[in-house]
């Protein structure tokens, strides 16, 4: 008897099971976008509480594994984590309403405060602004815990957790960062295997093959170019800045 022909991911149409609509999925970006705070890790801790907590839209390995490599990519991490969950529920159009409810709702938000800051700061309270930065400590504090408790296993995990930070602390510069990414997705493969869970979630990605690979050597020209670029010119804070490093 002939096996059944595995459907192609490439012609695997939208869902027709998801409780949301497109609506829906923007408005929920769009709270978070206007709530969240704390800066791109703390971000995660609150896509991490809504969408695998509460609405089980992922397995806690698989939001790991998507934070991994959302960490790796230039950029705020929380932005592209909520975009490439944006095409897990609906394709690209997902992918532009997470943007636009999340991202571009907490720029302008963050735009609106800078001038109201800016033109009003003589009515502000004395001490409004500090607290402000304890609590944001305090918000990504709890942030990094969570996602240590779901991210470290064991002390191997913790033990590579601390030497990537320490790394990134005393190395500066964007090289070193990529250096330290590298380093560590390569000790990963080589003593990570086997901490792999024994049944993987296949989250339904709709983007072609040929468009996989056009994006990715996209992103690797942009990446390789702004890095020699942040080395050779003089705009190198501003560079960094956009690399998110």
């Amino acid at each position: 008897m002939s096996q059944p022909t595995p459907p192609n991911p490439r012609q695997t149409p939208l869902p027709n099971t998801l409780k949301e609509s497109r609506w829906q999925l923007f408005l929920i970006f769009t709270q978070l976008g206007l709530t969240s705070f704390g800066g791109p890790v703390a971000h995660l801790a609150y896509f991490r509480a809504e969408f695998v907590a509460r609405r089980k839209w992922m397995s806690e390995a698989s939001y790991a594994d998507l934070v991994a490599l959302c960490q790796f990519l230039p950029g705020p991490a929380s932005s592209q984590v909520g975009m490439a969950i944006g095409i897990f529920r609906h394709g690209y159009i997902g992918a532009l309403l997470a943007w636009l409810g999340f991202t571009l709702s907490s720029t302008l938000l963050l735009m609106v405060f800078a001038l109201a800051i800016t033109h009003y700061q003589a009515y502000i309270p004395n001490g409004v602004l500090q607290g402000l930065k304890i609590a944001t400590v305090a918000v990504v504090a709890q942030a990094v815990w969570a996602m240590y408790k779901s991210l470290c296993k064991g002390w191997t995990g913790t033990l590579l957790m601390l030497t990537a930070a320490a790394c990134a602390t005393v190395l500066t510069g964007s090289l070193s960062q990529a250096g330290i990414i590298a380093m560590a997705g390569i000790i990963g493969f080589l003593f990570f295997k086997t901490a792999r869970p024994n049944k993987q979630e296949t989250l339904p990605v709709f983007i072609s093959h040929k468009s996989a690979i056009i994006c990715l050597l996209l992103f690797m020209i942009l990446l390789i170019g702004l890095l020699l670029t942040a080395q050779l010119l003089p705009y190198k804070a501003l560079i960094d800045f956009s690399l998110g490093y």
